[in-house]
């Protein structure tokens, strides 16, 4: 696929993404879509649960079924900045010294346990997420495009870990989690396995980056109401006055509703966004913006709460579509 001029074909192309990823990761539809849906806006996502749950297979089926160069970085509190970005090496037979290029030089990087790893190198990738660039000597080296960051962390296990501080958590789009399979899902994901008589799941490529940065175009021309680019504005500004909040969230969960409202709406097929839209991926885009007040912690609030009740709270608007 080399373009996508029209919602429809976009829906086309994310069901055949997703029910080539479906095929390695079971029961899963909807993180999975949100997951796309972070793509598709640009994004990077972290997916944060518990292990054994599918995540590393996830970042590897999408990159197989994208078409995109995939690396994986596993994220220990040994590793350096400079074996994420590369360094330079001294080239004795021509007595000069050559870039040789890390990981992060991927269309889609798996940074595996990104908590693991101290702020230092987190600050390096983070940059990377935000700039689109390395600089490594002085010298600025340009990432690929497209150029995704799909990272991984364990919510249970703290001892050994640096987790990220608000700040850095907010260079997410979204935040994911898949939750344990039903019992049904997990007796597919045995009985799959014992069919195929073999680890690996085959996925079948359905676009390439060029394909992938065409759809990513098509997702830009969707329109967006003014009521609806208010009412994400609300629901942001709902979050920072909340009785449970330290801190609500930043301008840029605005923006992320509006790119992630936009992608999830030319994945269902139309060239604008209705408020459904917005609840659909606010959780996903909020909850990890938001900090519950210290003295919460041990109680039932969290960040997923607070959004849940600003989505209440704050009334929803009529957009044109509604209206006629």
């Amino acid at each position: 696929m080399t373009e996508a001029d029209h919602p429809e074909s976009v829906a086309q192309f994310a069901e055949r993404v997703l029910d080539e990823v479906g095929r390695a990761v079971v029961g899963k539809r909807e993180p999975l879509t949100l997951v796309l849906a972070g793509i598709l806006a640009k994004g990077h996502v972290l997916l944060e649960d518990f292990p054994g749950l599918g995540k590393t297979l996830a970042a590897r089926s999408f990159a197989g079924a994208l078409g995109l160069d995939f690396a994986r970085a596993q994220f220990t509190p040994d590793l350096l900045p400079a074996d994420l970005t590369g360094s330079y090496v001294y080239d004795q037979r021509r007595a000069e010294f050559d870039f040789r290029p890390g990981p992060i030089f991927a269309g889609l990087l798996l940074a595996d346990e990104i908590n693991r790893t101290p702020p230092k190198t987190q600050a390096a990738l983070l940059e990377a997420m935000q700039e689109g660039q390395v600089t490594v000597e002085g010298q600025t080296h340009r990432l690929p495009t497209p150029f995704h960051v799909l990272a991984t962390a364990n919510p249970v296990e703290y001892e050994g870990t640096y987790p990220l501080p608000e700040a850095q958590l907010d260079r997410f789009l979204l935040r994911v989690a898949f939750g344990y399979p039903t019992a049904g899902e997990e007796y597919d994901v045995l009985r799959r396995r014992l069919d195929r008589r073999r680890e690996e799941v085959d996925i079948e490529q359905v676009t390439d980056a060029a394909g992938l940065a065409a759809v990513q175009a098509t997702v830009e021309a969707v329109a967006v109401d003014e009521s609806v680019a208010r009412y994400c504005v609300d629901l942001v500004a709902a979050t920072r006055s909340h009785a449970d909040v330290l801190t609500g969230a930043s301008p840029r969960g605005s923006l992320g509703l509006v790119l992630t409202a936009r992608a999830w709406a030319a994945i269902r097929g139309r060239d604008f966004v209705v408020p459904e839209d917005v609840k659909v991926v606010a959780r996903a885009v909020l909850s990890h913006r938001v900090t519950v007040k210290p003295e919460l912690w041990m109680s039932q609030a969290s960040g997923a709460r607070v959004v849940d009740s600003v989505l209440t709270s704050v009334e929803t608007p009529r957009t044109l579509e509604s209206r006629r």
